[in-house]
């Protein structure tokens, strides 16, 4: 298994729980971190031992987006190098085989806020703010930020976001639909292990079946995505898990012979 400089990946079970290991920075992610990022997702997609993936951040900071230090000194060259290894990173984990659960512990800022939207799952503790606050610097995000955060939180809440730069708590997205929980910062590990043990326990052909439709109704055609869900269905149907199950709920649920009088 690789050894990462800017995050550790641990393993309960099924669940794999990448750690991203720069607290002193808030977790902000440099062309280091971008590359460890994108090697152990890209791993975990193709490990079929996962189940689920958990991602969360080391101290106060989920992610504050990038290093800004490192993002001055880049040159025109090197900064487009770093945008375009940031759309490789991104994908590796919006379309990773394997659910993908955010769970927010704090500052997720800019391209942290970018990563959170391209998780499946986010839950997050009561201290979480989430933002996209690159006008602040005359800029736009690049990993994405723009188009999902349309996609998942609708044209005028993004607007807001992106052409204010606030910082917003993790309690607000849940009416919009991007956070799914707040728990109490104790609680939020706990709970979001439970979460990803429960669905990594399921088949993993229904599991990256039902993500794979999920993504195509985002941006899909409705009868393209029907079409798609029921040759998903079809084969999992004729699996032989889908047929156990099947039968043993048929047997359990089958009407019990009265008794005799």
């Amino acid at each position: 298994m690789s050894v990462y400089q800017t995050l550790t990946l641990e393993m309960f079970g099924r669940v794999a729980v990448v750690t991203f290991r720069r607290a002193d920075q808030l977790n902000a992610m440099n062309r280091l971190m971008q590359s460890d990022i994108t090697e152990v997702f890209e791993a975990l997609s193709q490990d079929d031992s996962v189940g689920a993936i958990v991602v969360t951040g080391e101290g106060r900071g989920f992610m504050a987006g990038a290093d800004i230090k490192e993002y001055a000194a880049q040159t025109a060259i090197e900064f487009d190098a770093f945008q375009a290894a940031g759309t490789r990173m991104y994908a590796a984990v919006e379309n990773n085989g394997k659910p993908v659960i955010a769970a927010v512990n704090g500052f997720a800022l800019g391209g942290g806020m970018e990563l959170v939207l391209c998780c499946d799952i986010v839950i997050a503790n009561q201290f979480a703010k989430l933002g996209l606050p690159e006008i602040k610097l005359g800029l736009v995000p690049g990993g994405g930020g723009t188009q999902r955060s349309v996609q998942k939180l609708g044209r005028n809440r993004a607007n807001f976001l992106l052409m204010t730069g606030a910082i917003v708590p993790a309690s607000e997205f849940v009416g919009a639909g991007l956070v799914n929980e707040i728990v109490d910062a104790e609680r939020l590990m706990p709970r979001v292990l439970d979460l990803a043990e429960m669905i990594a326990a399921e088949p993993a052909a229904a599991i990256e079946g039902l993500k794979a439709l999920t993504a195509h109704a985002v941006s899909g055609d409705l009868a393209d995505g029907i079409a798609m869900e029921r040759d998903v269905l079809g084969g999992l149907y004729r699996s032989e898990t889908g047929q156990r199950r099947v039968k043993e709920f048929a047997e359990k649920s089958a009407p019990r012979p009265k008794a005799a009088k």
